[in-house]
């Protein structure tokens, strides 16, 4: 039996909706020995600029991405990883890929670092933070901190039953100038729409969540708004921080605009009534203020 001490403690989270894949993938990295790139791995990976937003909010719309790309996407911030999924219409390769999940994660684990698993914390990302081979569990870690324990053969198998793995196994040479240039890359191909997506995305998505507000919102969706600004509310925070981190100075001050924006927006929404028209055309043009500034960020990364 072994058992890594991992937690969330020091990952910061302005809203408390840190999007779960970033959140688990920057606690693995902080308490696995990995600290220095805890922080700028949100940005560098491109989950601090990634937006979906389906025409209801509906929360889901944010698990629905290339998950395969985890690895390429996570290794752009100078780190290396092992990845593996089993997706609808494979169960032909899911002992398979079930087995080799299993040994990554138990490796991962020996070697100090907690894995990132799909579906963990209910639809959710988590983590695999130790196993028992007699017992044939995991011990892992929700979104939410709670602790909790699955079976070997419960992976891959628990809310919505497809399988994504992620592990940490190292570091690379990459020098930061070419990290930074290739995370512009990554997060303009994301705003401009050129990343798969099934609902609206990038700059896109702004369009999406304002005309939801203005046009649908009410008390029942109102936790479904919640969670959009809390989620990029608290995703933003990285992006600004990234380029601040980098002396990228313009784009410093536009993303620290765009987080403001965000951040404001859900601090309205969680200390207002959103039924009221004066709170929805506050929040609605908040969101505009942050694509506007979003908009010049990106014309500035692609020169």
């Amino acid at each position: 039996m072994k058992k890594l001490d991992t937690n969330f403690e020091g990952i910061t989270d302005t809203t408390g909706y840190l999007f779960s894949f970033a959140k688990c993938l920057s606690a693995a990295l902080n308490c696995g020995g990995f600290q220095a790139y805890t922080e700028e791995i949100v940005a560098s990976s491109g989950f601090a600029f990634r937006m979906w937003a389906a025409e209801d909010l509906c929360p889901s719309a944010m698990s629905i991405w290339e998950f395969k790309q985890q690895g390429p996407w996570v290794e752009n911030g100078g780190i290396t990883c092992n990845y593996v999924e089993r997706l609808w219409g494979q169960e032909d390769l899911e002992e398979e890929r079930r087995s080799e999940a299993v040994q990554m994660i138990q490796e991962s684990i020996d070697q100090g670092v907690a894995a990132v698993v799909w579906d963990l914390s209910g639809s959710e990302w988590g983590l695999a933070t130790g196993y028992d081979e007699g017992k044939q569990i995991f011990y892992t870690l929700k979104i939410n901190g709670n602790e909790e324990q699955i079976s070997y053969t419960q992976l891959g198998k628990l809310s919505i039953p497809i399988l994504s793995v992620l592990t940490i196994t190292g570091r690379t040479n990459k020098d930061s100038g070419q990290i930074v240039a290739d995370t512009k890359a990554l997060a303009t191909n994301h705003l401009r729409g050129k990343e798969w997506c099934d609902n609206a995305s990038g700059l896109a998505a702004y369009d999406t969540i304002i005309r939801f507000i203005q046009e649908k919102l009410d008390s029942e969706s109102a936790w479904n708004l919640e969670y959009y600004l809390g989620t990029y509310a608290a995703l933003k925070w990285y992006a600004w921080k990234f380029f601040e981190k980098y002396q990228e100075n313009e784009l410093a001050e536009l993303y620290k605009n765009v987080y403001q924006s965000w951040q404001e927006a859900f601090d309205a929404k969680c200390s207002s009534d959103v039924t009221e028209e004066a709170v929805r055309t506050k929040i609605a043009g908040l969101l505009k203020q942050a694509k506007e500034a979003e908009a010049q960020a990106v014309e500035i990364m692609e020169l």
